[in-house]
């Protein structure tokens, strides 16, 4: 009797358990297991990545939460951070992203982030604009009912809101994407269009967009247009 064979799909930094144990294993059992990815052949090799869970909303990108902390700040704006189950002086752990020629960007830790604030203590109604960063911490973030309801009151008062990358996650799982023009990381299409949005092509991946109170942008690389584009709706202006 032929073995029974299985199709195995992989593509750059799919966890490296989740890959190396059904194919190990199934092979142990007396199954072929044919690995294939999408632009690759026989021979080639595809990055896996370690995730280990840490029961909290970390892995924020570091770029995408540092630069507009320190940007907003160096312009005289009060900033305060702050992260569920976490206080004033805490950190967040930070994840690099880099584009490296693989099928999607590369992950390695970054630097761990001080929070200024209390997330338990904020009153939404005494900020002006809310700034959402990216990389893994929207996945986690998207499933908190707080932060729902923190986010639903910013789009709801009309208040700047400003998501980049997957913190566009964060918006589709609040609801308040429907019939808005907007972009983000390419790998969150799906969801900002299932959330009822527009989508936006964000080509380059620097590409930033406003929409009424809201400001998109896909990746790091967009921050001063990014930024630009909140301090207009703050009515902020530098002169030189």
């Amino acid at each position: 009797m032929a073995s029974k064979r299985v199709l195995l799909l992989c593509g750059d930094y799919m966890e490296d358990y989740e890959a190396m144990v059904p194919f190990q294993a199934l092979q142990a059992y007396g199954l072929t297991v044919d690995a294939v990815c999408p632009g690759k052949k026989a021979g080639d090799v595809c990055r896996t990545a370690v995730h280990q869970l840490s029961g909290h909303q970390d892995y924020m990108e570091d770029y995408e939460v540092t630069v507009p902390f320190q940007s907003l700040q160096a312009l005289g704006c009060q900033v305060d951070a702050v992260c569920p189950k976490k206080k004033t002086g805490e950190t967040c752990p930070t994840a690099i992203h880099d584009f490296e020629g693989d099928q999607t960007y590369s992950e390695k830790p970054g630097h761990d982030f001080a929070l200024n604030a209390t997330y338990d203590d904020v009153n939404a109604s005494s900020y002006d604009a809310l700034v959402i960063p990216g990389g893994r911490a929207p996945e986690y973030l998207a499933l908190n009912e707080s932060v729902i309801a923190l986010v639903k009151h910013f789009m709801e008062s009309k208040k700047p809101v400003a998501s980049i990358c997957h913190g566009q996650q964060i918006l589709a799982a609040a609801d308040v994407l429907k019939g808005r023009r907007c972009t983000a990381y390419p790998a969150v299409k799906l969801n900002v269009v299932l959330g009822g949005a527009i989508w936006l092509e964000p080509n380059p991946i620097s590409r930033c967009f406003t929409d009424g109170n809201l400001v998109t942008g896909a990746a790091w690389p967009g921050h001063p247009e990014f930024i630009a584009k909140l301090m207009a709706l703050l009515g902020i202006h530098v002169t030189f």
